[in-house]
């Protein structure tokens, strides 16, 4: 991190947390964080680390959060279970692993065809997002925080080009998420399957395709060299992490480390963002000159409107069994299309215009 946004942390932690500083009986508090992700994961490991050093440092050493990746705990898909118990403090993973627990977490991930990531952002800071969310994970005793952005995701690698909507009947990907609800819709057979199986999965013929994340990660995953398509993105426009808080443990926190632990989670996502989006680009590039092999291609405009037409089906039939659905789901359609109008007239004209001079 640069020393300016080091120096600005400190000055607003100064100024904010002056006269609450509880130092002086000297306790160390050492919490256990369980992350999905296995040992020395980029970006999404990473996450984790800067956010831990932020804090030990911010705290003076008061608070100190020691990272357990998936290898340690072993179980990459059970972080959600830790935190509730108390047995970890904390977690970092994706909401919409645990909708098979309450099918709301997945929302505050992403949802197919939603949000970008500043509009997704701006939802959960001022548009009533973290109240929602919180609202979900109370029953649990959870607190849960963005923990990090991809930023808009790719479609996935397939084994053989998809050219219709025929070709999505029967096919084994991995995706989570809502976009696996809208895929076995529409005939394919969706899994999910933690990070560290994916490559075998595919080169066992397990699944057909898989979608990960991006450039910024995929290439290391080595998807390339089996599955040569790969396709732009629909079903995670602004794939979000999240930092889950046992409350008790938070509860006993002395105010002046609740703060610093919340900026530090805050200033966590957003480098995490940052780190993705510089690593797709980079990572892009090395993709389009060393492996002239990969066919990078965009589903087809009647695979698309089947998607689309599915996934807004599903909603509303989703939104009419459950009213907490429902009130998150009127908060998402709302608040999108109010920023996309403002996206629409700044950022997309930018581009349209630019780009053509």
């Amino acid at each position: 991190m640069k020393k300016s946004i080091w120096l600005m942390l400190v000055l607003v932690l100064s100024v904010g947390l002056s006269g609450t500083v509880n130092a002086a009986d000297g306790k160390v508090y050492r919490w256990k964080l369980a992350e999905t992700w296995g040992p020395n994961f980029p970006v999404f490991g990473d996450a984790t680390k800067n956010m831990a050093k932020m804090v030990e440092e911010m705290s003076d050493g008061r608070l100190i959060i020691r990272v357990d990746s998936s290898n340690k705990h072993k179980s990459p898909l059970g972080v959600f279970d830790f935190v509730k118990t108390g047995q970890y403090q904390m977690g970092h993973s994706g909401s919409y692993y645990w909708k098979g627990k309450n099918f709301n977490t997945l929302f505050f991930t992403t949802v197919p065809f939603g949000m970008t990531a500043p509009e997704q952002y701006a939802w959960f800071y001022h548009g009533g997002g973290m109240e929602l969310m919180k609202k979900v994970y109370d029953q649990y005793g959870i607190l849960s925080f963005p923990g990090g952005n991809t930023g808009n995701q790719m479609g996935g690698w397939f084994k053989k080009e998809i050219n219709s909507v025929d070709d999505l009947k029967g096919l084994k990907m991995r995706i989570p998420g809502f976009a696996g609800e809208v895929l076995a819709k529409l005939g394919a057979k969706p899994t999910n399957i933690p990070s560290g199986e994916l490559y075998t999965a595919l080169e066992r013929n397990t699944i057909d395709a898989l979608e990960w994340v991006g450039p910024s990660l995929d290439l290391r995953m080595g998807f390339h060299k089996i599955a040569p398509y790969y396709y732009t993105g629909w079903h995670e426009p602004a794939a979000e992490l999240q930092f889950m808080v046992n409350e008790k443990a938070y509860n006993k926190l002395p105010k002046d480390l609740q703060k610093i632990l919340t900026v530090a989670m805050k200033t966590a996502a957003y480098d995490m963002y940052t780190q993705s989006y510089h690593e797709s680009a980079q990572n892009l590039a090395t993709l389009e000159q060393d492996y002239p092999n990969v066919k990078m291609r965009s589903f087809p405009e009647p695979v698309m409107k089947a998607l689309k037409a599915t996934n807004k089906a599903l909603l509303k039939e989703f939104a009419a069994k459950d009213p907490m659905t429902a009130e998150i789901l009127k908060s998402l359609s709302e608040y999108q299309a109010k920023a996309r109008a403002w996206t629409n007239l700044s950022d997309r004209a930018y581009l349209d215009t630019s780009d053509k001079n």
